[in-house]
């Protein structure tokens, strides 16, 4: 046998075997508990899940009070558990159509039990703030994949989970789209080669809006965001930019960067998610329409890529892509995200505790828009910082920094 012949020989063999191991993967169901499962994130990972023939299989689903809409998901995902966090909510609700389908389970601890059992191979952390800590961090400990949508992990406490992921071998892929954009572009490249990442933003509903007339800005205005249909506290976050400042301390902890390494660019149409530029010029970017579904399914789906019921590029119609530097002065929570990204320890969970309780505020009708990210930097100012914080004591400064602001204006 010519070397040619066997060089033949050695790739259909190879071939073959790399097919029956995707056939034995496919033919065996990627086991999901998905935290949040009532919000936007977990709508859209349950239409990911519909999508996958089988493939994606949802073991196990929570939510807060909306446990009516919960348990209509239960009816037709039919989960081992089924964990309602709010106990008056879940007592109120009729969960006996899911008897000896589906176990409610109402414990304090009834998440981390659930997410570290073994029947879960993917954790998907997409509960808002920083009540998705506790479940994220359980199955961080327990080794599994955490495909992670919950950015408040990694702001409050990414100095002590990215450690923890290490040392028990658990992987963390993100759902942020642009967060995941990241990552898909970085496999492009090696990683000593990397000059900086660029994190894109929308620009919210303000971009263009003179400075003043921010200052009368109502509820209605700031939540009707222009490209992305998002909960109400992210599309507040996303007008006054600080969720590209969560971001930015986001990916500088997963990606292990210094904040010099991490940029922002307004990109208004949102189809460049993110952009990787290496040190010879190159700038690799990842694209697509906006929909959570894409960056969802690759979390889930990791390393393969499959057919996705995101929508796709229409390259038959003409369109244009803009980019233009933010302007920090209208948009200050970009610096203060810096700031707290280059400094670590506490201040990052007193930045996401004060900006949830100053967004709360704001959508109640208790602080004009203009206020929430002054009150940020005046809880985060006079805040007592430690560079190395237990995660007990990162606990304890999220309730005071709501207390704080709760108390900044009266």
């Amino acid at each position: 046998m010519s070397r040619r012949t066997q060089v033949q020989a050695w790739f259909q063999v190879t071939a073959i075997s790399i097919d029956r191991l995707f056939a034995t993967r496919m033919t065996s169901p990627r086991k999901i508990a998905l935290l949040g499962s009532t919000g936007s994130i977990g709508q859209s990972t349950l239409e990911v899940v519909r999508h996958s023939a089988g493939q994606l299989q949802v073991v196990a689903m929570s939510a807060h009070t909306s446990c009516e809409q919960l348990r209509q998901q239960a009816l037709e995902f039919r989960p081992r558990w089924i964990i309602p966090t709010e106990a008056a909510a879940a007592a109120k609700c009729d969960w006996s159509a899911l008897k000896g389908v589906s176990e409610v389970v109402c414990a304090p601890d009834a998440m981390q039990r659930v997410v570290q059992s073994d029947e879960v191979d993917v954790v998907v952390a997409a509960i808002v703030g920083s009540a998705g800590l506790d479940g994220t961090w359980a199955a961080i400990e327990a080794g599994k994949t955490v495909a992670l949508a919950n950015k408040e992990t990694l702001v409050m406490a990414g100095p002590l989970v990215m450690p923890l992921a290490a040392n028990r071998n658990a992987k963390i892929l993100p759902i942020d789209s642009e967060h995941s954009a990241v990552f898909q572009a970085l496999a492009a490249g090696r990683r000593q080669d990397l000059r900086r990442i660029i994190l894109t933003a929308s620009g919210g509903p303000f971009r263009r809006m003179p400075k003043e007339q921010m200052e009368q800005v109502t509820v209605e205005q700031a939540l009707a965001h222009p490209t992305w249909r998002m909960g109400p506290k992210i599309t507040v976050d996303s007008a006054t930019m600080m969720n590209k400042a969560l971001e930015l301390i986001e990916a500088r902890w997963l990606f292990d960067l210094p904040p010099e390494q991490i940029e922002v660019m307004i990109h208004p149409q949102s189809v460049v998610h993110s952009l990787v530029e290496f040190n010879d010029g190159s700038v690799l970017a990842q694209m697509s329409p906006p929909d959570m579904k894409l960056p969802i399914q690759y979390a889930l789906t990791w390393p393969e890529r499959r057919a996705s019921p995101a929508r796709k590029v229409d390259w038959k119609t003409s369109w244009n892509l803009e980019f233009e530097p933010p302007d920090e002065d209208r948009f200050p929570a970009l610096s203060l995200g810096r700031e707290v990204a280059r400094v670590g320890g506490t201040a990052g969970a007193v930045l996401n505790a004060a900006n949830e309780a100053a967004v709360a505020r704001f959508l109640r009708g208790e602080m004009r828009f203009l206020q929430i990210v002054p009150a940020c930097r005046a809880v985060i100012d006079h805040h007592s910082y430690n560079p190395s914080p237990t995660l007990k004591q990162l606990m304890h400064l999220d309730a005071w920094a709501r207390e704080e602001v709760q108390r900044w204006i009266s």
